[in-house]
């Protein structure tokens, strides 16, 4: 197989019919570590919104259990990705999902805004920093990935297409980020958890390299001095060397998952997915669409 072959493979699929299995190729063989890191500052760019960080430092999953709130976070969401929505594990994982979000006062709004940065953040991710770009058949099929996904999860008025999704978060992000002292603490923690997984003698590299990251709109957001330009220029050179390093890698000849990526520290011996997450209040929750099974000849 040449570095070429699965995207030609992703080609000859349908984006709106196919979306499964494009994502799988998009997500697990083509840029796992990629995927990774953006959907990390996917979920870091929500802090910035006063309402989502607020409520994240007062559940203080994010400020006192970091690394168990990542690793739930990462593994319910790619237990989805692995095994599909009509499987056993995808429903029990969305069930999870759901009870959680339903067990606090979220604005549909909100539960939108966070879905967009799961589209949007990646692919802009992937235009700076991937040994390639997405390929508008990638696109059209994450952007209907995350609308099902959005659909399961109760939301409502999903965008429909990629340019949607990124128009509906610029306007979002425009309106609502600033500060919050709550939301900041998360940050903290947050890049507190990133440097607690290298040595100690790289915690404040790290950091600095994670701020160089960020775009002004965040740094505002969060009252964080800008980096200065030799840290932005340094930390986005690296990034992009790695790129083109990847780029002459022969193509991974089997899927990476969440679960084998050793940011994930809290179940050495294995997990549940039923048993992720946090049990806010027993009987309150669970999920507001019906999963319908597929016949058995359409079954993954």
């Amino acid at each position: 197989m040449k570095r070429y072959d699965r995207l030609r493979e992703i080609h000859r699929l349908d984006p709106e019919r196919d979306f499964l299995e494009i994502y799988r190729i998009t997500a697990t063989y083509e840029f796992p570590w990629d995927i990774t890191r953006a959907l990390e500052l996917a979920l870091y760019r929500t802090y910035a919104v006063p309402g989502i960080g607020r409520l994240l430092a007062e559940t203080a999953e994010l400020t006192e259990r970091s690394q168990k709130r990542y690793d739930d976070t990462a593994l319910l969401l790619d237990t989805v990705v692995e095994h599909g929505f009509d499987s056993d594990p995808g429903r029990t994982a969305i069930r999870r999902i759901n009870r959680m979000h339903n067990s606090f006062d979220i604005s549909n709004d909100d539960m939108r805004y966070v879905l967009c940065t799961f589209v949007v953040t990646p692919k802009r991710w992937l235009d700076t920093y991937g040994w390639r770009r997405l390929s508008d058949h990638e696109l059209r099929a994450c952007a209907a990935y995350y609308r099902t996904l959005g659909a399961h999860m109760g939301i409502k008025d999903l965008p429909q297409t990629y340019e949607d999704f990124e128009r509906t978060l610029d306007t979002y992000e425009d309106a609502h980020f600033g500060w919050d002292e709550g939301a900041r603490a998360v940050s903290d923690a947050t890049l507190e958890l990133m440097a607690s997984w290298y040595p100690r003698p790289l915690a404040p590299i790290v950091r600095g390299a994670s701020l160089a990251l960020l775009d002004d709109s965040l740094l505002r957001a969060f009252r964080y001095e800008r980096p200065s330009a030799a840290a932005r220029s340094l930390t986005r050179g690296s990034l992009r060397l790695r790129a083109r390093a990847v780029r002459l890698l022969p193509p991974r000849t089997q899927p990476h998952h969440a679960r084998q990526n050793p940011e994930i520290k809290g179940y050495p011996d294995g997990y549940e997915v039923a048993a992720l997450g946090t049990f806010p209040t027993p009987g309150i929750g669970g999920c507001p669409v019906r999963h319908l099974r597929r016949p058995a000849a359409q079954a993954e």
